[in-house]
């Protein structure tokens, strides 16, 4: 058996009110006795996500971050219903246990669900997950097998459809982080510009549109510790939408770092890609596109996509440390992240035929 995922200590400034999530829990769950345990799983810098234990069983909640944050971001609520909408076609998605929208609990909107008893891969592989190539092979392929059936749902049957708003994701999502980036720049990092211009004017049509993740990792996926090869749960649904599937594609290879690639991309590693045995990320690209049907000349300009989001998403964390707005301080050299980035992405741009 594999080393199971583990919740800890609470970060300091980020405690829940116990007596508050107890009222709460015992009025969804009118069968739990005692008092609860709360914990706090360490991934994660977005939304916060803690273990509320009773006895033998256990939970997960979800609420957003503490402090000021932007306008539609962290929907807890919009999270919750799609995860219900997806549940019986895609069985991955944790169960919904219960939702509240009353700020009178605990300040904002949060929900618990089902918690996923498995082995989460974070920075490295498990101390007693001894994988040898072909295996971490197996493993990763088994991996974007669950990206390739996510895009195959039928959103139609899920009624997430409601979700979409047509044709021209690609050209929404350009302009969109564009803005966002332009927003949340700090004074100490690149303006991006010659980056958006270039993703602007090399825009290709949607190939497509079906339910994407938007932040599909190895550390948002759950495998059985029994068998690290099957994948028991996806998480983190909070930017799941309908959408271009190449856009989605883009947004995962962005923290897919190679064993090859230069210091600057390996500080920001956050899963074991690196593994011997892992696919490189052309690798990936040509096995999804055979097992999803799907047929490009280039990926260059949704490689350009993925890390560009990324440090916007980056930008837009820092921008709260920067402004004394949180005090974590895993935050501190995410406007250094950001400036890397940018420098990452106009060497693809130089590079790229498109």
């Amino acid at each position: 058996m594999s080393q199971i995922d583990q919740a800890v200590a609470i970060r300091k400034g980020e405690e829940l009110d116990v007596a508050a999530v107890d009222r709460f829990m015992k009025q969804a769950l009118p069968e739990l006795t005692g008092e609860p345990v709360i914990r706090q799983y360490p991934g994660g810098a977005s939304n916060l996500t803690y273990q509320v234990d009773y006895g033998d069983s256990a939970y997960v909640l979800r609420r957003p971050p503490f402090g000021k944050i932007a306008k539609s971001a962290h929907d807890m609520l919009r999270e919750a219903r799609v995860m219900e909408a997806l549940k019986p076609v895609y069985p991955y998605v944790p169960d919904i246990v219960a939702i509240c929208d009353d700020h009178e609990v605990l300040g904002c909107d949060f929900y618990v669900m089902q918690r996923l008893k498995g082995v989460i891969l974070r920075q490295d592989f498990p101390a007693d997950l001894a994988l040898n190539e072909a295996d971490t092979r197996k493993l990763c392929l088994n991996v974007i097998d669950k990206l390739v059936e996510l895009h195959q749902v039928d959103a139609r049957a899920t009624g997430l459809d409601r979700l979409g708003k047509g044709a021209g994701y690609v050209q929404r999502q350009i302009g969109g982080w564009s803005e966002r980036f332009r927003k949340a720049r700090t004074d100490d990092v690149g303006d991006f510009e010659a980056v958006m211009a270039w993703l602007q004017d090399k825009m290709p049509d949607d190939i497509g549109q079906c339910v994407i993740h938007n932040d599909y990792r190895f550390d948002n996926v759950v495998l059985n510790p029994d068998n690290p090869f099957e994948v028991i749960g996806v998480l983190d649904w909070e930017m799941a939408t309908i959408g271009d599937p190449l856009m989605d594609l883009g947004n995962s290879l962005a923290y897919w770092i190679q064993a090859d690639d230069d210091p600057g991309m390996q500080m920001l590693r956050r899963q074991p890609t690196h593994q011997p045995g892992m696919l490189s990320r052309e690798e990936v690209v040509a096995y999804y596109l055979d097992r999803a049907g799907l047929s490009i000349d280039s990926f260059d300009f949704y490689e350009v996509y993925g890390l560009f989001r990324l440090a916007v998403i980056i930008q837009q964390i820092y921008y709260r440390y920067y402004h004394g707005q949180t005090a974590d301080k895993r935050f501190a050299a995410f406007g250094q992240a950001a400036n890397y980035l940018q420098q990452r992405c106009q060497r693809l741009i130089q590079a790229s035929k498109l």
